[in-house]
C-alpha cells in the first residue's frame, strides 16, 4: 500500500471537530481499503493534514465523502522519512 497525505482546508476547524471527523474516517475506512493514520490541524490556518495507507489517492477521498462529507483539495503520495 501506498502512503497519502492530503489536504483540507477548513476555515474554524478546531482540535476537537477534527477528532470527531477522523473518528468517522475510522468508522468508514475498511469499505474504502484505506487505513486513516494519522492527522495533523493548524487551526489558525484553517488547514487540516491526513496520512492515509492506500492502494490510490481516490480511496481516501471516497472515505471522507461517506464519512463526513469534508474533501481535501490536494493529495500527494508520499514517502516516509526518518
Amino acid at each position: 500500500m501506498k502512503l497519502f497525505m492530503d489536504v483540507h482546508t477548513v476555515p474554524g476547524a478546531t482540535k476537537e471537530g477534527v477528532a470527531k471527523a477522523h473518528l468517522e474516517d475510522l468508522r468508514v475506512q475498511h469499505k474504502h481499503n484505506a487505513e486513516f493514520v494519522s492527522y495533523w490541524v493548524d487551526e489558525k490556518a484553517g488547514k487540516i493534514f491526513c496520512l492515509i495507507r492506500a492502494n490510490d489517492a481516490n480511496a481516501g477521498i471516497e472515505a471522507h465523502r461517506e464519512a463526513h462529507g469534508l474533501l481535501p483539495e490536494s493529495v500527494y503520495e508520499v514517502t516516509e522519512g526518518h
